[in-house]
């Protein structure tokens, strides 16, 4: 009884990254394929997933397809309207459009930014000053284990809305400066040790 529980765990975890690679794969082949894009957008498309899977891993392989394709048409120099790749997906535009600007600033901050680097860009995004950004960024330090693995723009908001001592106003800005929620922004607070 214990290898089967032992075998669904390496099933569900280790082959977890492969897996979802070509579930993201077999959606990028059938958009690329209806919307009749070139070739060298889907090497591009690729490599995009592999470079940024951390930023794109936690949306469904049709969002993420539709925007990494989107992106990779815009990178390669053939642009498409968005609509052409939503005809193509059951994908939300909602969502694809958050995912393509997640993928926009990860390839703006250049391969993988660090988490000081998140609290940057939203802290220049409201205007916090610069001890605030201090403050964050010593408050994620101190929570690196218990944020390991988490949206790394909810977890910047999180620290900044703590170090600038909980202000609502605040709370809905940094939310819409991180492409969030503000229950989620709470959420990754209630985490954090202050």
């Amino acid at each position: 009884m214990q290898w089967r529980r032992l075998a669904k765990f390496h099933r569900e975890t280790l082959h977890g990254y492969e897996r979802r690679l070509a579930a993201i794969g077999g959606e990028l082949k059938r958009i690329r394929e209806c919307v009749g894009l070139p070739q060298h957008v889907m090497e591009e498309a690729e490599s995009l997933v592999k470079r940024y899977f951390e930023v794109v891993a936690g949306f469904p392989p049709e969002v993420v397809a539709v925007a990494v394709l989107w992106t990779a048409a815009k990178v390669a120099g053939v642009p498409r309207p968005l609509e052409d790749f939503l005809k193509c997906s059951r994908a939300d535009e909602r969502r694809v459009r958050r995912v393509a600007w997640r993928l926009k600033e990860a390839v703006k901050l250049g391969g993988k930014p660090s988490i000081e680097d998140y609290v940057k860009t939203l802290a220049a995004r409201v205007g916090l000053p610069a001890a605030v950004v201090k403050a964050a960024v010593e408050l994620l330090e101190r929570n690196r284990r218990v944020l390991a693995g988490k949206n790394p723009w909810v977890s910047a908001a999180a620290a900044l809305w703590l170090a600038s001592f909980k202000k609502l106003g605040l709370l809905k800005a940094l939310a819409e400066a991180a492409g969030t929620t503000t229950v989620s922004i709470r959420n990754a607070a209630n985490r954090m040790r202050v």
